[in-house]
Order: C-alpha cells, then structure tokens, then sequence
C-alpha cells in the first residue's frame, strides 16, 4: 500500500509565492519533504507585465496565478494564505499574524521586497508605485479618471500631465506604454484634449536610462522614448513630489497629474523583526549557499537576499537562486553538503513600445527593433504559469502591438466611478 502519513517527514517552510518561492517548491516536488507555502496573497503576480495592467493593456487575471492550483500536480505542498509576523530561531518555529504557529525543520524566506521612497518629501502620500495586482490596478484606474475629468474640463488645453520617475526598465517600460496608449488610442478617444495636453515625462537621477544595459542599447531606447513623445529629464533626482507637481533636485518643477513611482526597492518592515542579519539595502545576507549567515538550515533567496556574488533583483536570478535551495535542502536532508549557486546570465532585456525593444542575451549578444520585441515577447509568455496566461496574454500583447490592431486599439478601462443623479431630498409631514 502506498504511504499516506507525511508527517514524520521534514517540514519545509517557504513563505513568499513569488519567483523564488515558487521555484523552490516545483523543485522540492519530488523529494521526501512535506511543504508549507504561506503567502499573504492568495495568487503569484508575474511582476515584469504590471505596467501592462497599470496601462490598459492587459487585464489582472492575465498576469496572476492561483497558488492553490500548484496543488493540481504537488500534492506535498500545503498552501496558507497568511502573514508571516515572526521568527523563533531558536525553537525553529514562525509565527502568522492569526497567532499560529508552524514549526519548521527548513525555512525559506522568499517574501520578496517593497518600493522604496528613499525618504523623499510626498513621494509615499501623491506618487502611485507598481509593485503588486492592486497598485497597478490602482494607477490604471486613477489614469482613466483623471483622463475624464481633463476631458470634462472647459480649458481642454490642459490635458492630463504623467511623470514617471525611474529610468530603469520598469520607468521606460511604464512610459513608452503610456506613450504608446496615448498616441494610438487615447488621442483619437478624447477630441476633447487638443494637441499635445497629454504629455508623458521620465524622470533620472543618472544622466542615462537604462544603465544596467551597453550605451549603445540605452542610447536607442532614449531615442524611441523621445520618438514616441516622451519627454526625458535626465541628470536630476526628485527632491519632492507634490500632488500637482515633481520638483527636482535643480530646483526645475514638472506639472503632474499623476505620479507613477518605479525606483528602488527594499524589504518589508516587519523583517526588522525577525532578527536575521542585514546587508546593503536592508536585504539579509545569505552565503553562497543561501542559508542566512549564522543560521543553518534557513535560507533566504530572491528580491529579499543579498549574496557574495551580489545578484540582480531580477527574475532569473530568483528563480535559479529557489531551485539552488530546493537542491541545498534536499543536501542537507540526505546528509550531503549544500553546494552554492552557480547563476547562468540568460541576459536581460526592456521593451519601449510597438516594435521596438532592446535585449542583452548570451553571450552579450545585443539586440534591438523587432527582433528583440519578439525575443521579449517569447520569454514574458513562455515565463507565465499556466496556458490560460499564456494565451489570454499572447491575445492581449498583440491585440496591443500587433499590425493592423495597434491602429485601433481598445484599452481596458479602470474603474471610473458612474455618473448618478443626486439623491431626492424626503420630506417628513408634521
């Protein structure tokens, strides 16, 4: 008879469902260990098309997945839908926010990071950041409102103003599909706002965009944002954010109707409870294994980690970095040594808008124009969990981009509130 009792098999903890918490337990998936995921959302965003929700282009359903269905083939992985609180190292046991507690042999900490305002004035209060389902939803939803009223406004020559501030390939990818909504769709939509009364504008502390990638590559994308309509202000950071404006650290201020906020990051506050050590960033150190320094048997990888080899906060990384966990618990619960992690650089890559991309690959191969759009549009498809993503995406992308639809594209409208008369008064008699 098969065996059914699991629990005198090692426990092994992961919280965070993201890139890296979910790789460590597809990879686990066969091995003699029973898994709790704990995550405080009951779905895994695919963060890399948010700026696509966040603009019209795609719906949320298209980039988030059911963590419950990875149950569908993974029976050794129980999923709780809670929040970690804290860590009792000693006693190998955490504690959610309903007070329950789960005792672990192995902890992963794969919980991920948050956006970082870096303490600058009114940034938090008048700017919307993109780092989960429900901000990117709330930013589509406030453009669409704020795109009614310019339109309900007698001097039509106002517009609607958009600054977004990072130059990294969040803050290009957010504004060249902005331009791109504007130009294509939103222009010929609202006759009411003439001419150029929608503008879009990138803010960069640096004095080029996209830094990460070879000068020639930043130099194309800084040349299509700027054919698209995309206003660059490069060379200066953001001293403060005002709920009608950006003001720079040269002192220039840039009307703003809405403020997307895509720089930085780091880890939530509650980890500063947790008694892990820290590193740059506020990240928690791990070895070349990644388990914590100091803490054997308890990993941390992903966004959240900072290793020796100092890895990006990219996808790849934090999928590479789960499944060298996965391979370093299984070590450990066979009595073998834990190996470190080997990351193998598949490249990086941004997109601006219709045809229009750049990509660094294998072996620094460098690509732009079409070629890297569709390089793009291959691994952003074929890294969703799930076929319904994949196909529901693939329509959205090229409903979007694709010739002849790019000439007519419809959006997908946030939540603008409806228009109701006002109530009727009741009168009471004597």
């Amino acid at each position: 008879m098969p065996r059914t009792d699991t629990t005198d098999l090692p426990h092994v903890v992961v919280v965070g469902g993201g890139f890296a918490g979910l790789a460590t337990v597809k990879e686990l998936a066969k091995a003699p260990v029973r898994i709790t995921l704990v995550d405080r959302r009951v779905y895994n965003t695919f963060q890399p098309l948010l700026y696509q929700v966040a603009t019209g282009g795609l719906n949320p359903g298209d980039v988030t997945y059911f963590l419950r269905g990875i149950r569908l083939r993974q029976k050794n992985v129980r999923v709780v839908h809670e929040h970690l609180v804290g860590i009792d190292h000693d006693n190998r046991r955490i504690r959610l926010l309903n007070d329950e507690l789960v005792d672990y042999d192995y902890l992963v900490l794969a919980n991920g990071v948050t956006v970082n305002f870096f303490g600058t004035p009114g940034a938090k209060e008048n700017s919307f950041p993109m780092y989960s389902r429900s901000q990117a939803m709330k930013i589509r939803d406030t453009l669409f409102v704020r795109l009614e009223k310019a339109a309900a406004t007698p001097g039509t020559d106002e517009g609607l103003r958009v600054v977004v501030v990072g130059g990294g390939a969040t803050g290009v990818e957010v504004a060249g599909a902005l331009a791109e909504l504007r130009t294509a769709g939103l222009r010929p939509a609202y006759p009411e706002i003439h001419g150029d009364a929608f503008e879009v504008k990138l803010v960069q502390r640096g004095g080029e965009v996209l830094k990460a990638f070879h000068p020639s590559l930043r130099q194309y994308a800084a040349d299509e944002l700027q054919r698209r309509g995309v206003g660059l202000h490069l060379g200066a950071g953001v001293a403060e954010v005002l709920p009608d404006a950006v003001v720079l650290t040269d002192g220039t201020r840039i009307r703003s109707d809405l403020t997307v906020w895509s720089t930085g990051v780091s880890p939530h506050e509650e980890v500063d409870d947790w008694g892990l050590p820290r590193g740059e960033g506020g990240r928690v150190v791990v070895g070349a294994d990644l388990q914590v320094e100091g803490l054997p048997g308890e990993f941390a990888v992903g966004d959240i980690a900072v290793s020796p080899a100092d890895l990006p906060q990219l996808a790849q990384p934090a999928i590479q970095g789960g499944k060298q966990v996965a391979h370093n618990i299984l070590a450990l619960v066979e009595g073998r040594p834990t190996t470190a992690l080997h990351y193998f650089d598949k490249g990086t890559m941004a997109v601006i808008g219709r045809r229009a991309a750049i990509a660094e690959v294998v072996g620094r191969v460098r690509l732009t124009r079409g070629v890297a759009w569709l390089a793009w549009l291959f691994v952003h498809i074929m890294g969703l969990i799930g076929p319904r993503n994949r196909l529901t995406t693939l329509a959205g992308l090229v409903t979007r981009y694709g010739f002849p639809f790019h000439r007519r594209p419809i959006p997908i409208v946030g939540d603008v509130p409806t228009m109701r008369p006002p109530k009727r008064k009741t009168t009471t008699g004597p």
